[in-house]
């Protein structure tokens, strides 16, 4: 006799930052919304799905919520979120505020590779056992503000849950939600055999399903801010995995809102343009005759960086830029939201060689001279966060000097200007 078919939905998010009220990103206008996303995670967990977010709920700095409100939505996921991902922006407030939101919720937090935390978690379905982890990447003992974190490294971890999720646990799947970057998620299916399932998160990368070549691991990637909601459903038969598929669900007006919490969204957003502590962000800083695309904002601000020091060439990470501005009127809460760290503008004197080696890497945004010549010595304008923590720049750019200019002043001055509203 032939098992019957069973089928499982699992869905995640990754990456919200605080982001509670819709907002206009390049996906399209009105997108995100905690109460939405509530609203459409609830009616599927009584459904019976499993229901997963990737890490990094909270933002320190922006936007303007997550330093008001901190982890208060947290809680508003109790009895929806299965488990939760340690993502290296959690603890921005510090070990002590990043305990305190520990205890208001019920679903655990996972990393396999970080002291104090769970590894695993087991979770069945119609009879189907789930087995979930998930890792911190290796950048996190540069990125994690907190103090009292100690991190391993991530592929050994992964190897030792995997086996005792297979041999000691006899799980029917293994899903891994969050939390390092897409090159290193692929890269630990390779390494990793015995992983069915990647929930993308930390590279804010939406990414259909889609099969990692070489492994039999399916990845799909929600991207940031709860633009969208990864959705997969996992047939067994006979407790084998025979099917995956999957898909990235808008979250937009169409998607059905929790009406009572919509209502305290709208009215703690109000209290906080109300206050004067925040008040400020929520003025105009310019105007937009046409949309400002991530990447138009990108070489926008850059150019910005390059004018501002005098510099010959400048550049700057991709992953600075995270939000599109929209037309018309552009407030100093949309400008964070679009470059949410407050980089420094640091500047170093580099000879042609080794500017070409940065300038061949992957991920920057570059204005200036693109074929510097070996032997003539550049004025290079960078980010704070290049010369002092990205491990792949920082030697390259260790003399690199503080310049006192900071990348989102000046796209601000830039944005205020008339000339400003053509881009």
């Amino acid at each position: 006799m032939i098992a019957a078919a069973i089928a499982v939905t699992l869905l995640q998010f990754s990456d919200y930052h605080s982001h509670a009220v819709p907002f206009y990103a390049e996906e399209g206008a009105d997108r995100g919304g905690i109460a939405r996303a509530v609203g459409y995670l609830a009616s599927e967990k009584k459904r019976g799905a499993l229901v997963f977010s990737g890490g990094d709920m909270v933002n320190k700095g922006s936007p303007a919520w997550s330093d008001k409100y901190r982890c208060a939505e947290w809680p508003w996921l109790n009895g929806i979120v299965d488990d939760m991902a340690l993502g290296n922006h959690d603890p921005d407030y510090g070990a002590q505020d990043f305990a305190a939101c520990r205890k208001t919720i019920r679903y655990p937090i996972l990393s396999a590779n970080t002291g104090g935390f769970q590894p695993y978690d087991v979770l069945e379905r119609k009879g189907v056992r789930i087995g979930v982890f998930a890792v911190a990447g290796t950048d996190f003992p540069a990125l994690v503000k907190g103090s009292g974190f100690v991190f391993r490294d991530p592929v050994a971890a992964a190897r030792e849950v995997v086996r005792t999720l297979r041999d000691n646990e006899h799980v029917d799947a293994v899903v891994m939600i969050g939390h390092e970057h897409l090159q290193a998620d692929y890269e630990l299916a390779r390494a990793v055999p015995g992983i069915d399932l990647i929930f993308g998160s930390h590279s804010h990368l939406r990414r259909e399903l889609t099969k990692i070549d070489g492994t039999n691991t399916w990845f799909i990637s929600p991207g940031q801010y709860l633009t969208d909601i990864c959705r997969v459903e996992m047939t067994f038969q006979g407790h084998k995995l025979t099917k995956v598929r999957g898909e990235l669900v808008p979250v937009d007006a169409k998607m059905k809102t929790d009406a009572a919490l919509a209502k305290t969204v709208d009215e703690m957003q109000r209290a906080l343009e109300r206050d004067p502590q925040y008040a400020p962000l929520f003025a105009t800083v310019g105007t937009l005759k046409e949309p400002m695309s991530v990447n138009a904002l990108a070489h926008f601000a850059v150019a910005r960086m390059r004018e501002a020091v005098h510099a010959d060439v400048a550049l700057s990470t991709d992953s600075s830029f995270r939000q599109p501005l929209p037309r018309g009127t552009v407030t100093l809460e949309q400008l964070r939201a679009a470059l949410p760290y407050d980089n420094e503008i640091f500047v170093a004197e580099m000879h042609g060689d080794e500017l070409a080696k940065l300038l061949a890497s992957p991920g920057v945004i570059v204005d200036g001279a693109t074929a510097p010549l070996p032997s003539r010595v550049y004025r290079v304008a960078t980010t704070d966060y290049m010369a002092r923590t990205a491990a792949e720049f920082k030697d390259l750019l260790k003399n690199a000097a503080p310049s006192g200019k900071r990348v989102r002043d000046e796209v601000a001055k830039a944005l205020s200007r008339p000339a400003a509203t053509s881009h």
